[in-house]
Parts: structure tokens; sequence; C-alpha cells
């Protein structure tokens, strides 16, 4: 047997010139022929991925990593007792999840973390307790403040630190005075801290200015008022990403005015066991979001 084969035309085997797929493309995208004319792939024009790039975590793309990401660290108790442990071991446990997230905010070079270690609801919980992360505040200050420094870490506390022990007050003050021109990470420390309270005092801030003669009311405007929130410490104020663990779904009064349009991200691992994966997890989640701000892309 045999067959006879006829050259068939090109053009009868791709699509029209113009032809939509319905997709979910920003814009409907369009397949044209002409696109691909004249389309030689070579080796040289392949560009192999950096060291950078090929030391990123798989799924990550380094242009879209936030720059600013921020933590509601939940679930150290629950876990504590999960363990049948005491509560305080939850907390101490917490402290080493703590230290992994910072290593990695390094490793990625994401410039602010931003972590909520106390909030100001947190002086109603029992005086042991409360106690117990005073004491665990200054020890972890003692024992890392070196470390951190030498890693290029700046500390910021945010917060109504009259309220803190005085010693601690003191420790803050230091560390905070000795490491402000590290330039590798800057880490926020939310404690005693109150989203509502953070817009009131930046409220009452504005009223004197105005009452001294200093601004006029209608001077205020967004800018203004970030320029007397906690956050002003840090260039980068707004967080890219939120992240909370432990399965709650809400933010808990924590930077309530720089959230506007931050990304959240929540999860159901409880802080003492939140790992470099779940971190990964979450930045990918962020990486897939298209952020308009208000927008909408035409």
């Amino acid at each position: 047997m045999f067959s006879v084969r006829f050259p068939l035309p090109i053009d009868n085997l791709l699509p029209p010139p113009k032809f939509v797929f319905g997709c979910a493309f920003p814009k409907p995208y369009v397949s044209d022929r002409r696109r691909f004319s004249n389309l030689r792939l070579r080796a040289a024009d392949v560009a192999a991925p950096t060291a950078e790039e090929a030391a990123l975590p798989a799924g990550l793309q380094k242009e879209f990593l936030p720059r600013h990401v921020a933590v509601i660290m939940d679930g150290n108790v629950r876990w504590a007792r999960r363990m049948k442990l005491p509560d305080s071991k939850g907390h101490d446990a917490g402290v080493r999840s703590l230290r992994e997230m910072v290593d990695l905010c390094l490793e990625l070079d994401i410039p602010v973390l931003t972590v909520f270690a106390f909030s100001y609801d947190n002086w109603l919980r029992s005086k042991r307790e409360v106690d117990f992360l005073m004491f665990l505040f200054e020890r972890v200050l003692k024992s890392e403040m070196e470390k951190s420094s030498s890693k290029g870490i700046r500390l910021s506390v945010i917060g109504d630190l009259s309220l803190l022990p005085k010693s601690l007050q003191k420790l803050i003050n230091t560390a905070v005075e000795e490491t402000k021109s590290n330039t590798k990470l800057q880490l926020i420390v939310a404690a005693s801290y109150s989203g509502r309270y953070d817009v009131v005092q930046a409220c009452r801030s504005l009223a004197r200015k105005v009452k001294n003669d200093e601004i006029q009311v209608e001077d205020i405007d967004d800018s203004l008022i970030e320029q007397e929130l906690e956050t002003k410490c840090t260039a980068v104020p707004h967080p890219d990403l939120l992240i909370r663990t432990s399965g709650e779904l809400r933010i808990s009064n924590f930077l309530l005015w720089q959230s506007a349009y931050t990304e959240f991200f929540f999860t159901e691992t409880l802080w003492p066991d939140f790992r470099k994966q779940d971190f990964v997890e979450a930045l990918v989640s962020y990486q897939t979001r298209q952020r308009r701000y208000g927008g909408r892309q035409s």
C-alpha cells in the first residue's frame, strides 16, 4: 500500500489573524501570526537565572516580593496547651518562630518587618501572664541585641511605651539608639500598641499644632496625619502583606490606618509552628494578587 500526501498551505493550520481566547488575562489575549514571523530562538537569547534568583524558594519572583510584611503572631498559648505545656513555653516557642522569620526577611531582602508583640488590650490579661511577657521582652532584648545589630537589623518599637516597666523602657531606648544606623532590615515591634489610639494621638498632635498656629485646619490631609502616626519611624509605613496565624480572621486593632490597601493572609498554623514553608506560602499567595488600590484596569 502507499499513500499520496499533498502539501497543505500553512495558512490553513493557523487561527484567523485575530483570535480572542476567553481567559483571565488583564486584557483579552490576542493571537496574531505576524507576532511570530522571523522568530528565531537562540540559546544566547534565553537569560540564565542570576545566582540571587536561583536562591529564591520555588514560586517566588524577586521583583514582586513585598517591601513591608506585618505579622500578628497568634496562637502561643493554644500551642502550649495542645502540647500540654505551661503557657510560658508557648511564648518561648513563639520567640523561636520570630527569630526564624527575621532571618527569612534578611535572606529575601524584605526591608521592613512589623510584628504585633503585645496589644494595648493585652493589659487586661492576668498579671501573671503580663509579667511574664514583660520579662520575656527584656530577656530577648538582652540576648539578641548584639547579634541582631551585627546582622544589620534596626530596631524600632511603637506603642504607648510609658506603660511598660521602667527597666524595659531603658532597654528599648538603648537598643533603638544603638541600631538606628543599620539598614539591612527594620524590625518594628508593636508593644502596648493600639491602632485606634495611634490615630487618636495623631489627631491630638495635629490639634495642638492648629491651636499653636503651626498649621491651619485646611492643611490637614493624609500626609500630615501619617507624619504623626507611630509608623513615622519607617520609610515604608504601609504593610504590603499582613499575616495572621492561628485561624483568627480579624486584625485586632493593629495598624488600622496603615492597612488600608494591605493584602491579608490568614493561616490555621499556630505561631510557634510557623516555619519557612508557611512564610513562602504566604508570599506566593501575595504574588498572585492584583493590587489596584481602588482603581480598575481598562
